[in-house]
């Protein structure tokens, strides 16, 4: 006897989307969400293009703080490189969009409950079989025929059955973000600054958030993180640059920027967005990206339930399909960020004083990026794959 069908750990966008495609396929699904609300705490830029989003979700604006239109793309000596975007961008107020998408999983019928800690699965015969949580105090379990782990960078669901999660430091950014008020920033423009002076090995980031705020954060590699402490450099560069600034939350975590795991199943169990590393290992961002490995993860798992197979070979289309829908250009993504590492700070600043001379209506990501990998021949046919049609 089982519980249910399919138990989701994570009310995140990935398990949202996998709990609505669980429950839209005829699998009973459960959704347990460790805080006690949907999108709490945001750890997150919450930045997203369009496109993406429209191919899940028409944009809503009750849950968009900006629509973005420019790039600012900064040097390590401070030099300006603007172009607008082909295609808007949103910064989302991504309470109340994580709270959408798991209305939406509601309203297909998967069952959501807060402040459900998983701490335990149960195994037989090298399966996961279920979960056990914490729910107010009282150690509960529960079973199911299969479990999707959407449980963030740390997915413990995922070390808890065997599997290997660990991340090398160099594919680990430390990241440290705050949301402020009483700032003066363009609206419509979300500001990159590059290179090592600002977030070694990383990027400093300001996304608007509106009525005067933003969100300012920072990526700094792990191989640099016990000397770069991203609190501090962010606090520093508040005090330097934007010193009327309040600062209204703040949230620091891992940001991977790695391949995807090669392992994203065990018998009964499917790893999903930030869990199994599906972040843009350029940007970091993985809201899209999650959005589609969840969804790809919930419509394997209700197919995999009709079959009665929910081991790794009874799963094997969920690995194709991510690879087939994100995963050669994830790869593509991995390899750009692994060239531009090696970039120094003075040829960044060559390539600014390049750019600047061109005008901002003749530039776009794809140019930018193409300027940077002439810098690392290897990787220019990675950007022209990855970017084309960006």
């Amino acid at each position: 006897m089982t519980d249910y069908d399919v138990i989701v750990v994570g009310g995140g966008p990935a398990g949202s989307m996998a709990a609505e495609a669980a429950a839209k396929g005829g699998a009973k699904t459960l959704m347990l969400e460790k805080d006690r609300d949907i999108g709490y705490p945001v750890r997150c830029g919450e930045g997203v293009g369009a496109a993406g989003l429209r191919k899940f979700i028409e944009p809503d604006p009750k849950w968009i703080a900006t629509t973005i239109s420019k790039v600012r793309m900064r040097s390590p000596d401070n030099t300006q490189v603007d172009f607008g975007l082909a295609n808007a961008g949103y910064v989302l107020h991504r309470r109340l969009f994580d709270y959408e998408l798991a209305n939406r999983a509601g309203q297909a019928g998967a069952e959501i409950q807060t402040r459900a800690y998983v701490d335990g699965l149960i195994m037989e015969n090298d399966a996961v079989c279920g979960v056990k949580y914490q729910y107010m105090g009282e150690q509960r379990s529960l079973r199911a025929k299969l479990v999707i782990a959407a449980d963030g960078v740390e997915s413990r669901v995922g070390r808890m059955a065997g599997m290997r999660t660990a991340t090398k430091l160099k594919d680990m950014d430390s990241g440290y973000q705050a949301t402020v008020g009483n700032i003066d920033v363009d609206q419509e423009m979300i500001d990159f600054y590059n290179g090592d002076v600002w977030a070694p090995g990383g990027y400093l980031w300001i996304f608007p958030k509106g009525d005067g705020m933003a969100n300012i954060g920072l990526g700094v590699n792990g191989k640099y993180a016990h000397e770069c402490h991203p609190h501090d450099m962010i606090h520093g560069f508040l005090d330097k640059y934007f010193p009327k600034a309040r600062i209204l939350t703040s949230v620091c975590g891992g940001i991977p920027v790695a391949k995807t795991l090669k392992l994203i199943t065990s018998n009964g169990l499917m790893l999903t967005g930030d869990a199994a590393r599906m972040v843009n290992p350029v940007t970091g961002g993985g809201i899209i990206t999650g959005m589609v490995g969840g969804q790809l993860a919930g419509q394997v798992a209700a197919e995999s339930i009709q079959s009665g197979d929910v081991t790794v070979s009874g799963m094997a289309d969920y690995p194709k399909r991510w690879h087939k829908a994100e995963g050669k250009g994830h790869e593509a993504f991995y390899r750009i960020a692994q060239g531009i590492a090696e970039i120094t700070d003075d040829q960044l600043n060559k390539i600014a004083h390049r750019l600047v001379k061109t005008p901002s209506d003749k530039l776009s990501l794809l140019k930018i990026f193409t300027a940077v990998a002439r810098e690392k021949p290897g990787i220019l046919l990675d950007v022209t794959r990855a970017f084309a049609g960006v």
